[in-house]
């Protein structure tokens, strides 16, 4: 099985809000909500064999902090999916020599953030967003 990622650009942009959406119900996006986004961040979809997996946000740049946030559908978690999209999209932030590589997680999200610290992510931040609460996480890097 091999994943592959791809710019959520045009009408993939719609398969993203869906994931999005459906892993985060509780702060849904509209479709010009998640147009605005994709001006300032890159949004990517994930495939495996054909079968849309997830998806992943990385946030430019702000304040030394580049953010990579992955989504997973949950039917198609803990077969390693998340973990080598993630791996894949850490070159960005390490390419951009990002001083810190921070994610986020909805804390009703418990998979999201068992999956986090297993990935070597620390919490750093539990806030709410219009009555939503997240937990902010920053990357511990363990070496190569």
């Amino acid at each position: 099985m091999t994943l592959t990622i791809v710019p959520a650009t045009g009408e993939l942009l719609e398969l993203w809000r869906g994931v999005h959406n459906v892993v985060i119900p509780s702060a849904p996006l509209t479709s010009e909500e998640v147009a605005e986004r994709a001006t300032r961040n890159d949004l990517t979809v994930a495939y495996v064999d054909g079968v849309l997996v997830g998806n992943a946000t990385v946030r430019a740049p702000q304040d030394g902090a580049v953010t990579v946030i992955v989504r997973i559908l949950a039917e198609h978690r803990r077969h390693g999916h998340g973990g080598e999209y993630l791996h894949t999209l850490l070159h960005q932030p390490r390419a951009a020599r990002a001083e810190r590589i921070d994610t986020v997680v909805l804390a009703a999200n418990g998979d999201g953030y068992a999956f986090a610290l297993r990935h070597g992510f620390v919490e750093t931040d539990r806030y709410e967003v219009e009555g939503a609460a997240f937990i902010d996480l920053t990357w511990q890097d363990r070496g190569p």
